[in-house]
């Protein structure tokens, strides 16, 4: 079964630490404990894994971010991408190619992603959904400590 896994960015980003730091690749520009161990469940168990971005979409691990940027699909005003944007990067990226789709994050990314996927035959999971953060984190952490991708 192939796995697509995508990680929510994060609040957090390298230029709250570093805001002389310039462009960095996506993996590495969020710095928040929760990116950090969902990054790592998607390097052990997934064919692919890419970041879903308030303000970029879905991008994979070696994206550029320029900067810094404070965008949020929970504030409308802060200009997110668009459901139809996200479809159009589903079909250029060749993300609709994979039997499951898990989505490690909070319910307004969650939404997002089945919403943008919902035009697809995909099956997209979201196995910490509904779980406070430090419980949805521990969730992640335990799969990878026992070897054990989630199967929902």
């Amino acid at each position: 079964m192939s796995i697509l896994v995508v990680v929510p960015c994060g609040k957090r980003k390298i230029w709250d630490r570093s805001p002389a730091i310039g462009p960095v690749h996506a993996r590495d520009a969020y710095i928040g404990a929760p990116f950090k161990v969902n990054r790592k469940y998607a390097k052990r168990f997934a064919e692919r894994w890419v970041i879903l971005s308030a303000k970029y979409g879905f991008i994979d691990p070696d994206f550029v971010i320029p900067g810094n940027y404070n965008v949020t699909f929970k504030d409308p005003r802060t200009n997110p991408v668009s459901i139809s944007r996200l479809v159009e990067q589903i079909r250029e990226k060749g993300l609709y190619g994979y039997d499951k789709v898990v989505v490690l994050g909070g319910r307004d990314y969650v939404d997002v992603v089945r919403r943008a996927f919902s035009k697809f035959k995909v099956k997209v999971i979201a196995p910490t959904l509904g779980l406070p953060l430090g419980k949805a984190m521990a969730k992640v952490r335990e799969a990878i400590e026992n070897d054990s991708p989630f199967d929902c």
